[in-house]
């Protein structure tokens, strides 16, 4: 795991996680197990059900929707976050374009720092609502 400091320096720069305080990020990096894949491992598959959260330390990963590439992700990036939450299939597959390090929150844990720091659960509501407005204009102008 990087050095502590470093650490909490990059959940702080995740715009998840920006609204924490220091005791709280350090609640977070308990709850997470830091995995290092390498390069072409795919992380979840689209239609599978999902149980895990991801945040992308470090490196690049491949999103796919239907067989077509629709995003990059780099660095800060988290996915895997709908299927945490209600337990529904993955809407996408994401695939490691290079080595990576992410941090997994499992179900039982997610719950747990939703619990612990109310600052995560508002962020991830004000996410999930941008990304739905950002999904109705693509749909509907």
């Amino acid at each position: 795991m990087a050095g502590r400091d470093t650490y909490l320096e990059h959940l702080a720069s995740v715009p998840l996680f920006a609204a924490c305080s220091r005791k709280d990020l350090q609640r977070i990096a308990r709850a997470s197990d830091e995995v290092q894949i390498p390069a072409g491992r795919t992380l979840m598959k689209q239609d599978d059900v999902g149980r895990e959260c991801f945040v992308l330390v470090d490196g690049k990963v491949k999103v796919e929707r239907n067989g077509r590439k629709v995003a990059s992700l780099g660095p800060g990036a988290y996915f895997g976050e709908l299927s945490l939450l209600d337990k529904g299939p993955r809407t996408a597959t994401v695939t490691a374009e290079s080595p990576i390090t992410v941090l997994v929150l499992g179900p039982r844990e997610f719950s747990a720092v939703l619990d612990e720091v109310p600052q995560l659960a508002h962020k991830l509501l004000t996410a999930l609502a941008q990304q739905v407005r950002e999904l109705d204009k693509k749909a509907f102008g």
